[in-house]
């Protein structure tokens, strides 16, 4: 799959790039990671602290796929709003599940804390704006049930937004607590601890073939190799869609530029991330070094030609959509890519289990909040190899994965 093309400003921001080898033995290990972006860092952390003997494979460059383009808002309202969730799941479950994605944001900020520039984490407000008046009622709405449940946001009208901002807008939400980082410096950070708990990192490693047992499962490499391993968690990201299909799943095009520094930001409120109603929606955040990412724009198509086709379109778009927000601010773009996006029809990330292979997880967090929904469902998945168990596995497991194609990540 061709995740993305056009200009990646994450890449530039790191002043050394790790590298990994290409696995040239054969091995044997508690638990094999295949896929090395967000959800493979996430998974492998988690269980070489549990004291697993972890190796992660990927057949391009670690970081190198969709987590190169990840904006990183890290946000723990979604897509779908709690009074959506609440109308699909029922409230007890929606609400569950947003608290477990309130938790992950300060479990990845404890992660950060460990990493080089804490990979540029800091803690941000949220503000979600109405995208018409005809969206008040439904924020008001979701304002009550979130308020209900203890989470911290406020309604804001017309006024308080114009006394805070350069734009008008009918009301918002405002969200305390939300946060912004780097992906791909979290990513690295991640992985250096996981080598230093003695887990194993090999990049240009395509898995072409499988073979589940009683008690292992037996994975060849395209060069011969073979990793065997009790525990296998199939991390590929995006392109999972295309190695186990599932009806739940979306693949549409999205569109980002981020802009040279910027010298004032005075009149943006406390840096917040913002967003909207509308769908699909505008969005914007700063950077450590004082970029602004715009992104949205979305197209559907899960066609490569079709989306970069359209880059320099949706760089044009963005920014004049930035501009009639911001006047005051001098931006103009430096980087401008188009980029596929995995979404889910309800709302939910999905953890999958192989059928032959139990022991053979896939990890599916698909939607706008992929980091935050990683370190959720790494954490439950975790759980499940260490204890057993976990409670928290019936909410997303919800998929019955096709046995695995070839040429997977």
């Amino acid at each position: 799959m061709d995740l993305q093309s056009g200009t990646l400003y994450w890449p530039t921001t790191v002043s050394k790039t790790p590298e990994y080898p290409e696995l040239a033995e054969d091995l044997t290990c508690d638990a094999l990671i295949i896929g090395g972006g967000s959800s493979g860092a996430q998974s492998a952390y988690r269980l070489a602290k549990q004291g697993l003997k972890v190796v992660v494979v990927d057949k391009r460059t670690i970081g190198g796929g969709s987590s190169s383009t990840n904006t990183a808002l890290i946000q723990y309202a979604g897509d779908k709003s709690l009074t959506e969730l609440t109308a699909s799941f029922g409230e007890e479950t929606a609400v569950r599940h947003l608290k477990l994605c309130e938790q992950a944001i300060t479990d990845i900020e404890e992660a950060c804390a460990n990493i080089e520039d804490q990979a540029d984490f800091i803690r941000r407000d949220s503000l979600y704006y109405a995208s018409t008046e005809q969206d008040i009622p439904a924020l008001k709405q979701e304002h009550a049930i979130l308020t209900k449940h203890g989470f911290k946001v406020d309604y804001w009208d017309e006024k308080q937004i114009t006394g805070l901002y350069p734009f008008r807008k009918a009301g918002a939400l405002y969200y305390s607590n939300d946060a912004e980082m780097n992906p791909l410096k979290y990513i690295y950070g991640l992985f250096e601890q996981v080598e230093s708990l003695g887990g194993k990192i090999y990049c240009n490693t395509e898995i072409t073939d499988k073979t589940f047992e009683q008690d292992q499962a037996v994975f060849k490499t395209k060069n011969g190799h073979t990793i065997t391993a009790k525990y296998v968690i199939m991390a590929a990201g995006y392109e999972q869609a295309e190695i186990t299909p599932n009806k739940n799943a979306t693949i549409t095009s999205s569109y980002v530029v981020i802009t040279k520094p910027v010298s004032d930001f005075t009149s943006w409120y406390k840096r917040a991330l913002i967003w909207e109603t509308a769908r699909p929606y505008l969005y914007m955040r700063t950077t450590q070094d004082n970029r602004i990412i715009v992104g949205g724009m979305d197209q559907d198509t899960d066609q490569s030609l079709s989306r970069d086709a359209k880059i320099e379109q949706g760089r044009n778009m963005l920014m004049n959509a930035f501009h009639a927000m911001f006047p005051d601010i001098d931006a103009e773009p430096e980087y401008a890519l188009g980029a596929f996006f995995a979404g889910t029809i309800d709302g939910l990330p999905m953890i999958g289990r192989n059928e032959e292979y139990p022991n053979c997880f896939y990890i599916m967090a698909y939607g706008d909040n992929g980091t935050v929904y990683n370190m959720n469902l790494s954490k439950i998945v975790t759980d499940v190899i260490t204890k057993g168990e976990s409670p928290d596995l019936d909410l997303y497991l919800r998929t019955k994965p096709k046995p695995l194609a070839k040429q997977a990540r």
